[in-house]
């Protein structure tokens, strides 16, 4: 375990995105296990060459016009229980870290290996990224008449969490 102090610029680098940093098992558990819809969980680690491509290609990322409903990160190294909780919601993927997974209702969509960042810069990484949240995160909704937008058009909702009226 790193000092805190070491650890605070990569914690800052996601959350002041706004992305919901998790300490503890029951942080993960709340995030994960109460919402219906797609999130996505960030396996943050103090590594530079994988870590430090892949906070700023999160970042890149999150300027997609389609995301996920909910972000969050846990701190892999630093807040053990919180990443051993996290990880245990990725039901058949091996551990790494850094590492990105989407979820939809709890379960395992889309993963991020740290082999898939590692080499990379942050601009191809970001692009598999929007890729996966066009596929998994947009899903084309009938609108009934919301203000501003025509009865019968099409528009994407944010990972199935968009309301519609």
């Amino acid at each position: 375990m790193y000092p805190e102090i070491m650890v605070i610029p990569m914690r800052e680098e996601l959350t002041r995105l706004g992305i919901e940093e998790l300490r503890s098992a029951a942080d993960v558990d709340r995030f994960v296990q109460n919402e219906p819809g797609t999130t996505m969980v960030v396996v943050n680690s103090i590594c530079g060459c994988a870590a430090g491509r892949m906070r700023p290609a999160v970042r890149l990322a999150l300027q997609n016009a389609t995301k996920p409903g909910k972000i969050a990160t846990v701190f892999a190294g630093q807040d053990t229980e919180a990443t051993a909780r996290a990880r245990s919601y990725f039901s058949g993927y091996p551990p790494s870290s850094p590492s990105i997974a989407i979820l939809r209702d709890g379960k395992p969509i889309y993963m991020m290996h740290r082999h898939q960042i590692e080499t990379r810069d942050a601009a191809a990484i970001a692009a598999d990224l929007k890729a996966a949240f066009d596929q998994h995160c947009s899903t084309p909704r009938v609108n009934r008449g919301a203000p501003g937008v025509p009865a019968g058009r099409l528009r994407p909702a944010f990972c199935g969490l968009m309301p519609f009226t």
